[in-house]
């Protein structure tokens, strides 16, 4: 009796055992299922509502070309149903089944700089004017909007950045991100041209749409004049391309929507080519010229990047900075590198002063030859261009 009482309570357990395999089976038969039902359902078409007709059925644009007026499924929300909401669409009877959650552009998306860079005004050497300007238009508006109020003014919309190249303005730029809590949107000039008509002008749209979704923000276009250049009454379909998406960033600035909480900096190193209406009040409110250095400038650039280089006694940061006239930012960061370069050669932990001469030598000397052998090949152009004119008048 003991060996049978023991037996059926092996059964019994058996069965429990096959029980909970079976339930698990039976779960896994239904999400099988379930995923044949979906790899055999017909895809469905994504569409934009335009607007919603009084009857409750709703005209919108598919993704495939016309415009449909389509019924509503039961089970979608009427209330989200606004225009521009993207919505999916049944293949079979063309009824909205689905509302689809608002998306970003993944190229405009990937515009978006998440890691802010580590850098302050106090990273950058001279500039006192030009970082005093910035922060006056950009930082302050979108931390103390408050005091625009009490004064009763409006703060500036955009800032342009001109001067010559290596002088800083990437780098002011750049020290606003780090130093603003607000969203920062980084794009270069020439990301806005594209080959297909209205591609530019929708990229505009879309960067400057993201900025006010994600205010305070802070766009950032560098070498605008990529897009910005004067407009002609002649020239290429990529030209007149290039200007429809100028046109469509003129009517961001200073359009019907505001731009509230979202502020724009662009640089270029070419003001003079620049559209004139790109630089009227009401756009471009500042202008702010970053020119090269100064002595004063040139020694606070020379301290900022030798703070972490072992100097031997004789080096004179300020005889440096009066050897080095005429340098960009960009032109002492390359004399500290060059210098070190030199220290390494000699087998050296220090870097002496007879490094930094040599290295000032081998720079500046450099950057002159190539102005001289850019003017020259620019003034031979020219004067092969005169000649084969005259040829062709002749």
């Amino acid at each position: 009796m003991e060996a049978l009482r023991d037996y059926i309570y092996h059964l019994e357990r058996r069965i429990r055992e096959l029980e909970a395999e079976r339930a698990e089976l039976r779960r896994e038969l239904r999400r099988y299922r379930l995923e044949v039902d979906k790899l055999l359902s017909p895809p469905l078409i994504e569409a934009i509502v335009l607007s919603v007709l009084p009857d409750g059925r709703v005209v919108v644009k598919s993704s495939t070309g016309p415009n449909l007026v389509v019924t509503v499924s039961a089970n979608v929300d009427p209330s989200k149903l606004t225009p521009g909401a993207y919505v999916a669409l049944n293949q079979r009877g063309s009824m909205i089944v689905e509302v689809l959650p608002e998306r970003e552009d993944p190229y405009v998306k990937a515009m978006e700089v998440i890691e802010r860079p580590h850098v302050t005004f106090d990273d950058i050497g001279g500039l006192d004017e030009q970082k005093r300007e910035l922060y006056e238009a950009v930082i302050l508006p979108l931390t103390k909007p408050s005091l625009f109020r009490e004064v009763g003014i409006e703060p500036p919309k955009g800032v342009l950045l001109y001067g010559p190249p290596g002088c800083g303005k990437t780098l002011l730029a750049k020290a606003v991100a780090a130093m603003s809590n607000a969203t920062f949107i980084r794009v270069v000039g020439s990301e806005f041209v594209h080959k297909y008509v209205g591609e530019g002008a929708r990229i505009v749209r879309e960067v400057f749409k993201m900025a006010r979704r994600k205010a305070p923000a802070i766009v950032f276009i560098d070498e605008i004049d990529a897009i910005a250049a004067k407009r002609i009454d002649i020239g290429t379909s990529g030209e007149r391309e290039v200007q429809r998406t100028l046109m469509q960033l003129l009517a961001e600035l200073d359009g019907f929507d505001p731009l509230g909480d979202v502020k724009v900096i662009a640089a270029t190193n070419r003001i003079d080519i620049l559209d004139p209406a790109l630089l009227r009040p009401g756009r471009f409110d500042r202008l702010i010229y970053v020119p090269p250095p100064d002595e004063k400038g040139r020694y606070e650039i020379f301290r900022i990047h030798t703070r972490r280089m072992k100097l031997a006694p004789d080096v004179d940061l300020l005889q440096l900075a009066k050897m080095t006239e005429g340098a960009t930012g960009a032109d002492i960061k390359a004399i500290v590198m060059e210098a070190g370069y030199n220290a390494i050669r000699r087998g050296s932990k220090t870097v002496s002063m007879s490094d930094f001469i040599a290295a000032i030598d081998k720079v500046l000397r450099k950057r002159r030859r190539y102005q001289y052998d850019t003017q020259d090949y620019v003034e031979n152009n020219m004067l092969q261009h005169s000649s084969e004119q005259n040829v062709m008048h002749i």
